[in-house]
């Protein structure tokens, strides 16, 4: 069953802690934010990078828009959901969060960074009734190949969908998992999640 809603968008620059600030003051007034999912990265080359030629302004900025952003926008919305003994933060990762990749420096520490503050955060958080979650996406995620009704509900009971054979991600299954995370009873949550296609040669 699909349902209207309203949808805003607020540009914000996650690495500047005056522009999640003002950016939150605009979300917090439309009411409580009971979940929040950080998916923000600096673009790296897809190639990768001789680190004696890595400028450190780059470097610091993909740091601070992995990690320093999701510090920044956890902070904005914790003391609510704590009072409120309720929410989700879900924070996005990739295999980088997990291995360290000659070249990907920039992106490996920022992301390593991010994986660390959902571990903290959760041990922290979790007994007061916030689940902090981390997902890995170890993939690429491709457009969205057809609606999902009745497959959808079968997905979120773990019934495997056919992939036929593509090596990326439908990006509505894999909101299927977030949305999964939401729900999930507090009796049994999990804090990390990976997620991959189920043909995926970069698999390990």
């Amino acid at each position: 069953m699909e349902e209207k809603a309203q949808v805003f968008a607020i540009r914000i620059d996650c690495s500047d802690s005056k522009s999640v600030t003002e950016a939150f003051e605009g979300v917090l007034s439309l009411g409580f934010v009971e979940v929040l999912v950080y998916n923000a990265y600096q673009p790296v080359s897809s190639h990768p990078n001789n680190f004696a030629g890595i400028r450190i302004d780059s470097f610091e900025k993909s740091l601070a828009v992995s990690s320093v952003g999701a510090f920044h926008c956890a902070q904005q919305v914790l003391p609510v959901m704590v009072e409120k003994g309720r929410g989700t933060i879900l924070f996005t990762g990739c295999s980088a969060s997990l291995n360290g990749i000659a070249g990907f420096s920039e992106l490996c520490c920022g992301k390593f960074a991010l994986r660390a503050l959902s571990q903290c955060l959760a041990r922290e958080f979790q007994p007061l009734g916030v689940h902090v979650a981390h997902v890995v996406i170890d993939g690429v995620v491709g457009p969205p190949r057809v609606k999902l009704s009745a497959s959808s509900q079968r997905a979120l009971v773990g019934e495997q969908e056919n992939g036929g054979g593509d090596a990326s991600m439908d990006p509505d299954a894999l909101a299927l998992n977030y949305w999964h995370l939401h729900v999930q009873d507090r009796a049994a949550w999990t804090q990390e999640l990976d997620v991959r296609a189920s043909f995926n040669p970069r698999s390990f």
